[in-house]
């Protein structure tokens, strides 16, 4: 057996978020948010995971919506890069679904509490060893919670999940290493398979169940990955010697932070450009000045949607419209 990572958008949700995952969603995130006490009992899926679509798989950043049955509502987020303002991100996005609850006229008594679930494949935060984490309103003294269902972040940091398969002994556990190690299994572990719904999550991971269509998403979404982390890479590390270079001609710690900030800037623009010229081959020179003309967030924005276009059009009227 061969079983796909369930970090890329597409797999995860996929996953997690298809019409007949209820039951693996609800484990998890008994398991993420709950410590795995079952509290959660039954869900829905908001815009579930469709196989006959398989372009726009992203909405905003967000992998995963369900509300639950008690009308909380969760937000998922897989996230490979730690990107600049991803942590404002997260908070942005539990902000915008708690306040969209309303609508016209409606008072605030109609607002139900919102959970943002975030799983990261980079270290977010250095004071604690903690691979997961939650977060609420409390008091800086006292520690008083204030509000404490109405808004909750939960964080998944896994890098710092060091246990080997025979050491897992939490439901928690199972499913973080089933995120972080899936593609490196060769069969169903027997102690994964007491789980059921992780059993039935890499039945729906294994590549042999894909459609050919699914594999070829799939394959997009991981070389695009690749290239990101090699381009990353490569212009962290030019920037930082451009930085140097400059910082000792000129003597100024300006021109080092300024040498490794555009070095990321053209890496990150050069990544985008080869990415679009292999799925829309040679682009034109209005959409290139557009492109070359993007600042770093904007490039970010493009990144994330760069799955959305399916002509070279869509992209520039993307651009012509950001």
């Amino acid at each position: 057996m061969r079983f796909i990572s369930p970090k890329t958008d597409f797999a995860f949700k996929k996953i997690f978020g298809s019409d007949g995952s209820k039951d693996i969603l609800i484990s998890f995130l008994n398991a993420m948010i709950y410590g795995d006490r079952d509290i959660i009992q039954d869900l829905e899926i908001i815009d579930p995971y469709n196989a006959g679509n398989t372009v726009d798989l992203k909405d905003s950043y967000l992998d995963v919506k369900a509300i639950l049955a008690d009308g909380i509502t969760v937000i998922i987020e897989m996230q490979v890069w730690n990107v600049e303002a991803f942590e404002k991100r997260v908070v942005y996005n539990l902000c915008k679904t708690y306040t969209n609850q309303l609508k016209s006229g409606q008072g605030y008594s109609f607002l139900n509490p919102v959970i943002a679930l975030t799983i990261t494949d980079f270290k977010l935060f250095a004071d604690t060893q903690k691979v997961i984490t939650r977060f609420h309103f409390k008091e800086e003294t006292e520690k008083i919670s204030y509000q404490e269902k109405e808004l909750k972040l939960v964080f998944v940091e896994l890098p710092k999940f060091k246990k080997k398969l025979d050491e897992l002994e939490t439901i928690a556990d199972k499913w973080i290493y089933f995120i972080k190690e899936a593609p490196n299994l060769e069969i169903v572990p027997d102690n994964m398979k007491q789980i059921p719904q992780i059993d039935k999550a890499l039945n729906i991971a294994n590549k042999a169940s894909l459609t050919v269509e699914e594999l070829d998403k799939l394959d997009k979404q991981e070389m695009f990955l690749r290239d990101r982390q090699g381009e990353m890479i490569f212009a962290k590390r030019e920037g930082r010697e451009e930085g140097l270079e400059e910082g000792r001609l000129e003597g100024r710690l300006e021109g080092r932070l300024e040498g490794k900030l555009e070095g990321k800037l053209e890496g990150e623009r050069n990544l985008l450009l080869r990415q679009l010229q292999r799925r829309f081959g040679e682009l034109n020179l209005e959409t290139i000045n557009s492109i070359e003309s993007l600042n770093s967030q904007q490039l970010e924005t493009l990144g994330d949607a760069i799955w959305e276009f399916t002509t070279s059009e869509d992209l520039l009227n993307w651009l012509q419209t950001h």
